[in-house]
């Protein structure tokens, strides 16, 4: 951790060693999204990202808030009354339920959920946020904020402020102060922790700093305006200055200006479209599908550079110099350098749980690859978010929200590149006042340390308390009796009622002396300064207590299972079997990560998603099923077949996934070609175009890591050779167009690669 600021270090920390809560803001520019993402790597919390709109969830690799938990459009009133309106619908506390009836999947992910992180949290309205914590309790059975589960909030206030509809805000402001999240009844009774990053990594001039601060807080001087103003050029003529935008505040006037520029060059059009495979709805496409460009064209990438080269980055802007059916060269002048542009792919995700491992994974059900491009004579306020501008012209004389000056300005690096079309004015671009009294929340330095040490102790004696408290497990199991009332005696299902007993009777006793032994933990716990050895000493004795007879359960509910998936009419039966493996597994896996936390604790170690899992505890379930497969032979009519379909609900079950960091996309495709499938086969699997993958292997070719002969035939390496003898290095475009089908862009791509590795 020691590459990040003391404000990130203490995030990370919140996020690993404690259930507090925690809302991380920052000015832009200081590295909000880079934290995310080091937070999602590391943590070894289940953890699930959403964000308010579709563009949103998918840059922050997450999904929708109204997807993740099936929420309505409706506004919510947190409230049982019925509210009526003659022309306008609202959900309350007593309506919204029927929303919540929801598949097997996503129930599992919320029931399993440790970490909920909500990115760009300036848009979240505070009635949806109550909605969510509603949502989770009444899923998860938490009477608690958020059913229990730390929640991270993500972003700046002062940027992208909520829309509320006034018909709905005429109902809303009976229970609503305002119109921010944190203005929701859950963040008013339960504050996060308030972390604001404030090392700025985008500018470095102090003067620009300073203005920027001033512009944000409501302090902007006489003085920083006549700075400011010092750089107003009202002719000035974007066409005449190749690298620089104007940044606008208005939708039509953005596309205005770049449809007349595009319109008056006289190179031809070349339009290019995206590569959709399987589920990715229009509605979360994130650039316009159809993208025309002409040579001589201003774009900008709106992406970064995803290969070692690190070409380019989100917002830096170039001029077309070549275009052709499948390539796309952009130069920039200041570095006398032009590159190709790869086609990115955007990941259209859903969450399920892991049935072996009981953790929560993301599935890619949908791809859609497009050039991350777009027209950069002009670009709005609002979509220059999380960009960053070596030149721009800005006009903010119709700023029409508070903070979007402040925005606008941001996107620069210095003063040196900035442009104003007319004079800044001191009224009209003031930030928003409510957003800037919550500021006062934030966390000095003494506080953070003083709640972390707090914080951790809480997070300890709760983990803890939760791994040996079996009332869940208890509950389930006596269910499951119970529900043997409603069986007639001769039913298949009746001739177990015993065998349930009798594993009632077991977890009954477990559940009475686990609150003797959680007495113990909570009276060592809250010691002001806990004796971390006999804590230690104590949780050991305890695991291998209950883990022998938990264990025995595991064993004897999957022999079980096996047995009844040979009879017939009985899928309800199996599947309340399934159910309680489901809870005996997590039970036994929540006892190993109690026994990690302690060894982690007693060592010193910090905790995050390398320390706090192991093997063990990765691969019990398939460890287990492995061991029993001599016992399940010996069941009548048993028959070996997928165990996923025997042991899990799911018609799929994917392998548990190693202890290993997440690998790159590029490592997953290079892993799969070991496997000997060929590029449509990798793919088909991986859900990506054949396109996206011919790209990987450029970029592996120029890691090194293989060669052109790896890929490609000898005869089609002569036959290249000749093609490329008189090469200029240029753009492919005309290769392709004197040799037609005769060689495919991927293979001139990937041999003009291999020429100059």
């Amino acid at each position: 951790m020691e590459h990040l600021s003391k404000a990130a270090q203490y995030t990370l920390q919140f996020i690993n060693q404690t259930n507090k809560s925690v809302f991380l803001t920052g000015k832009a520019g200081t590295g909000k999204t880079t934290l995310l993402k080091e937070i999602i790597a590391t943590s070894h919390k289940n953890t699930v990202v959403v964000a308010p709109t579709g563009i949103a969830a998918l840059n922050a690799g997450g999904v929708t808030i109204h997807s993740m938990f099936q929420l309505p459009f409706s506004a919510f009133i947190p409230d049982y009354k019925v509210v009526t309106s003659s022309q306008h619908k609202f959900e309350t506390k007593s309506t919204i339920s029927k929303h919540f009836r929801m598949n097997g999947t996503k129930k599992q992910v919320l029931l399993n959920l440790e970490l909920l992180i909500i990115d760009e949290v300036s848009m979240l309205r505070p009635d949806v946020l109550d909605a969510i914590d509603f949502m989770l309790q009444k899923v998860r059975r938490v009477d608690a904020p958020f059913g229990g589960i730390q929640v991270l909030f993500i972003g700046d206030l002062l940027q992208l402020p909520p829309v509320i509809k006034q018909e709905d805000w005429f109902e809303l402001k009976k229970y609503y102060q305002g119109m921010f999240f944190f203005h929701s009844q859950v963040i008013q009774q339960n504050p996060p922790m308030y972390i604001e990053l404030d090392k700025i990594y985008r500018q470095d001039d102090e003067t620009f700093i300073s203005i920027l601060n001033n512009l944000r807080n409501n302090k902007i001087t006489t003085e920083n305006i006549a700075v400011l103003n010092q750089y107003v050029k009202p002719d000035f003529n974007i066409k005449n200055h190749n690298g620089c935008i104007i940044v606008t505040t208005h939708n039509a006037k953005a596309d205005e200006i770049n449809k007349e520029a595009l319109a008056e060059l006289k190179t031809k059009t070349f339009s290019y479209f995206p590569e959709l495979v399987e589920d990715f709805p229009e509605k979360i496409y994130p650039i316009e599908p159809k993208m025309d460009l002409k040579v001589g064209a201003q774009v900008m990438f709106i992406k970064n550079d995803t290969s070692f080269e690190k070409n380019y980055f989100n917002g830096k802007i170039g001029t077309i110099t070549s275009l052709a059916e499948k390539e796309i060269l952009v130069h920039f002048p200041d570095e006398n350098k032009t590159v190709e542009v790869d086609l990115y792919t955007w990941e259209n995700i859903k969450y399920t749980v892991n049935p072996d491992t009981k953790e929560i994974e993301e599935t890619v059900v949908g791809t859609f690859s497009h050039y991350p491009l777009k027209l950069a004579w002009a670009i709005t306020v609002h979509k220059s978010q999380g960009l960053t501008f070596d030149n721009a012209a800005l006009d903010v004389s119709r700023v029409f929200a508070p903070g979007q000056a402040y925005v606008a300005l941001s996107r620069l690096r210095s003063l040196k590149g900035l442009i104003l079309l007319s004079p800044i004015q001191l009224n009209g671009i003031s930030s928003d006042s409510e957003v800037l009294n919550y500021a006062n929340n934030k966390a000095d330095e003494t506080i953070l340390e003083q709640s972390l040490a707090l914080e951790t102790k809480h997070f300890l004696r709760l983990e803890l308390c939760k791994s040996f408290d079996f009332r869940q497990l208890a509950q389930e199991w006596r269910n499951h009796l119970f529900s043997y009332n409603d069986e007639v005696s001769n039913s298949t299902k009746s001739k177990y009622r015993t065998w349930a007993q009798q594993n009632e009777s077991i977890v009954a006793a477990l559940f009475e002396t686990s609150q003797k032994f959680i007495n113990q933990i909570q009276k060592i716990c809250y010691q002001e300064t806990i004796d971390i050895p006999f804590l230690a000493e104590r949780c050991e004795a305890a695991y291998h207590y209950y883990f022998k007879t938990l264990d025995y359960q595991v064993t004897d509910l999957l022999l079980k299972i096996a047995e009844v998936s040979n009879l017939k009419k009985v899928k309800t039966f199996h599947d309340e079997l399934l159910e309680l493996e489901e809870i005996q597994v997590k039970t036994v896996l929540q006892l190993k990560k109690s026994m990690l936390l302690i060894k982690n604790l007693v060592n010193g170690i910090e905790f995050n998603k390398k320390t706090m899992s192991s093997d063990d505890m990765k691969f019990y379930k398939i460890n287990k099923i492995g061991s029993l497969s001599e016992k399940f032979k010996q069941i009548d009519g048993f028959i070996e077949k997928d165990h996923s379909e025997t042991f899990s609900k799911k018609t799929k079950s994917k392998k548990s996934k190693s202890t290993e960091p997440k690998k790159s996309t590029i490592e997953i495709t290079l892993e799969l070609w070991k496997e000997n499938l060929s590029i449509e086969e990798i793919a088909a699997k991986r859900k990506l175009t054949v396109a996206s993958i011919y790209n990987h292997f450029t970029k592996l070719i120029q890691m090194e890591v293989l060669t052109i002969s790896d890929i490609m035939s000898d005869e089609k390496i002569a036959a290249l050779h000749e093609v490329f003898k008189d090469y200029n290095g240029e753009g492919l475009g005309l290769l392709k167009e004197k040799h037609g089908d005769t060689f495919s862009w991927e293979e001139l791509r990937l041999f003009k690669v291999g020429l100059e590795n």
